[in-house]
C-alpha cells in the first residue's frame, strides 16, 4: 500500500467517509449536481472546486439547494479527511525523499534549488531537515510564523538554502479567526490546503498566488530548467503557467517525466508538439523537440547497458532485439539517479 494514496485513492476514501457520516444527504446532493450536468464522477479536487464555488455564489441564500454554511461544512469535512490521510512520516532514513534532499544539499550552488510541489504532506520537510538542508518556504517566525511576501520576492537568502514552494498549501498551514495565515498555529485554526483550483476568498488566494508567482519568476530566469516528476499535468491552470513561462523565455526548458505510456497524455503531447522547449518523457516514448518517437532498439546486448535511466527488455515485435525503457519516470529511480550524481560530483571534487 502507498504511504499516502494518489488522487483516486483519496477520492475513494473521501467518498467512503462522507457516505457513512452525518453529511451523507448533503454529500449526495452535491454528487447529484454532477449527474444532472452529465459529468463523470468527480475526483476530490473537482469536488472541492464545486463545493467552494457553491459557497462563493450562495451568499446568504442557496445555490443548487446548498447554503454557504452547508458548503463550508463539507469543505471542512473533506479537508480534515485529506489531512488525516496525508499526515504520515517517512518509514526509514533511506527513501526517495531523503535521496532528493541529499542531492539538494550536496554541493555549493550558484543558484538555489527550487522545489515546487502540489503535495500538502510534510514528507519533503522531514527529509530536508533529516539531511540538515536549510530551506525557505515563504514563512518566517517561530511562535506564529507568517507569510513574508517581501522575503519571497526579494529572494536574498544564500543559494545554499533550498526554496520549497507548496502550491496547493500544506498540512501545517492554517488560518486563524482573524483571517491571518500561519505555518503551525493554534488549536482550532482552519487547515489551509488547496486540492482544488478555486481560491474563493482573498485570505486563501494570497498564499496560492504567491507560490504561483514564484513559479513564474523561476521560469523567467535565463536558462532555467524545470524537471517535473510525479505530476500528471491534470491541473489546467498550472499547465497554463508552465506553458506561458516557456513561451516567454526561449532559454528555459522543462522536462515532464510522466508515469506509464505516453499515449495516456494526449493533451500534453499536443502541447509538447507545439512547444520546442517542453520535452515529455515516458517509459515507452518521448516528445523531444516537438517530435514524438520511440526509445531506441539494439541487437547486441553488449551495446545496451542498463542504468538508473534506462533498462533494456526483449522487443516482442522483433526477435533478438532489445528495446529501451526509460526508467526515470519513476520517482524512486529518479532519486537513485540523483544520488549517483552526488557520488560523481564528490569523486570529481
Amino acid at each position: 500500500m502507498p504511504l499516502i494514496p494518489d488522487i483516486a485513492g483519496m477520492t475513494a476514501e473521501v467518498n467512503r467517509m462522507l457516505m457513512s457520516s452525518l453529511h451523507k444527504d448533503l454529500y449526495s446532493t452535491v454528487l447529484g449536481h454532477f449527474k444532472e450536468d452529465g459529468l463523470p464522477a468527480p475526483t476530490v479536487e473537482g469536488l472541492l472546486s464545486h463545493v467552494r464555488f457553491l459557497k462563493q455564489v450562495a451568499g446568504k441564500d442557496h445555490a443548487r439547494g446548498i447554503s454557504a454554511a452547508q458548503a463550508d461544512v463539507l469543505d471542512v469535512a473533506i479537508c480534515e479527511e485529506l489531512a488525516e490521510m496525508a499526515t504520515q512520516s517517512l518509514p526509514s532514513s533511506d527513501t526517495p525523499y531523503h535521496r532528493l534532499a541529499a542531492w539538494t544539499g550536496a554541493i555549493n550552488r550558484s543558484f538555489p534549488v527550487e522545489i515546487f510541489t502540489t503535495n500538502y504532506d510534510l514528507l519533503l520537510e522531514e527529509a530536508l531537515e533529516a539531511n540538515r538542508v536549510p530551506y525557505f518556504d515563504g514563512f518566517v517566525g517561530s511562535r506564529e510564523s507568517f507569510l513574508d511576501l517581501q522575503a519571497m520576492e526579494g529572494d536574498a537568502l544564500p543559494p545554499r538554502w533550498a526554496r520549497l514552494w507548496k502550491i496547493h498549501g500544506s498540512l501545517n498551514w492554517n488560518e486563524d479567526i482573524r483571517g491571518n495565515i500561519h505555518r503551525g498555529g493554534a488549536a482550532g485554526a482552519r487547515l489551509l490546503i488547496y486540492p482544488s483550483h478555486l481560491k474563493y476568498d482573498e485570505s486563501r488566494r494570497m498564499p496560492y498566488l504567491a507560490m504561483i508567482d514564484r513559479l513564474k519568476a523561476f521560469l523567467r530566469q535565463p536558462s532555467s530548467v524545470l524537471m517535473v516528476s510525479g505530476y500528471s499535468f491534470s491541473d489546467e491552470h498550472l499547465n497554463e503557467i508552465i506553458v506561458q513561462g516557456l513561451q516567454g523565455n526561449a532559454t528555459a526548458a522543462a522536462f515532464g517525466l510522466v508515469y506509464g505510456a505516453l499515449s495516456n497524455y494526449p493533451k500534453l503531447i499536443e502541447i509538447a508538439q507545439n512547444r520546442s522547449n517542453l520535452s515529455v518523457l515516458a517509459a515507452d516514448q518521448a516528445v523531444i523537440g516537438t517530435k514524438i518517437a520511440d526509445w531506441p532498439k539494439g541487437r547486441n546486448p553488449a551495446f545496451c547497458p542498463s542504468s538508473f535511466a534506462v533498462q533494456w527488455i526483449d522487443d516482442p515485435d522483433t526477435a533478438g532485439t532489445k528495446k529501451a525503457i526509460f526508467t526515470l519516470v519513476d520517482f524512486q529511480a529518479l532519486t537513485y539517479f540523483a544520488a549517483d550524481l552526488v557520488g560523481e560530483q564528490q569523486r570529481r571534487a
